[in-house]
């Protein structure tokens, strides 16, 4: 037999003594080591997005999960990162609070709980001139959130060409909403000027 056989051999035979001997120092070695794959599985688990604040498992391809909302047109998401609604603006509440901004932002944070889960679609470009994600957004029960924005009243269509899938339908809607008095359409809060100053 060769040498570094022999050598592995007495080598084994040293441990399996030790071990049988001292139970505990060998159980004290390799639960360190436990303790880091377990940790390793859990980070590499949550950088994989597999777990949410809801308790949500991955989902399909094309779904994210909300972190936080911005303002009422733009969310951050989990994977896709700081996000802007493609095709409908809401006024403003930061840099000049627009009429109707709380309130366009408080609807979308209602809607929009960090940990929910929501599928992403994409239009021709990837981002905006500011490096935002630009996206539709579904709910989970299927309906577009861009569309809801519009048709109660807290945004206006915004068709920045190529990026034009839905701007018919943007459109119609805000026509309903005009047609309804619904949110910055009513006469009480903007009366269809979403650029008009709060107060």
């Amino acid at each position: 037999m060769p040498d570094w056989r022999i050598m592995d051999e007495v080598t084994r035979r040293k441990m399996d003594e030790r071990t049988r001997r001292n139970p505990v120092r060998f159980v004290g070695t390799l639960l360190p080591i436990a303790v880091l794959l377990i940790a390793g599985v859990a980070v590499f688990q949550q950088e994989l997005g597999s777990g949410s604040a809801s308790g949500d498992r991955a989902g399909p391809p094309g779904s994210d999960v909300v972190f936080r909302v911005v303002d009422g047109d733009t969310v951050e998401l989990q994977s896709a990162g700081k996000s802007r609604l493609i095709g409908v603006d809401t006024p403003e509440v930061y840099g000049g609070q627009e009429c109707f901004g709380r309130e366009a932002s408080a609807f979308a944070k209602r809607v929009l709980r960090p940990g929910l889960r929501v599928r992403v679609e994409r239009d021709v470009e990837e981002r905006d001139r500011y490096g935002r994600t630009l996206i539709y957004l579904r709910l989970p029960d299927g309906r577009s959130f861009n569309e809801l924005l519009v048709a109660e009243g807290y945004a206006v269509p915004l068709t920045i060409p190529p990026n034009v899938r839905h701007a018919e339908r943007f459109t119609k809607l805000a026509r309903r909403a005009r047609e309804r008095a619904a949110g910055l359409w009513s006469s009480r809060s903007c009366d269809g000027d979403p650029n008009r100053p709060a107060g």
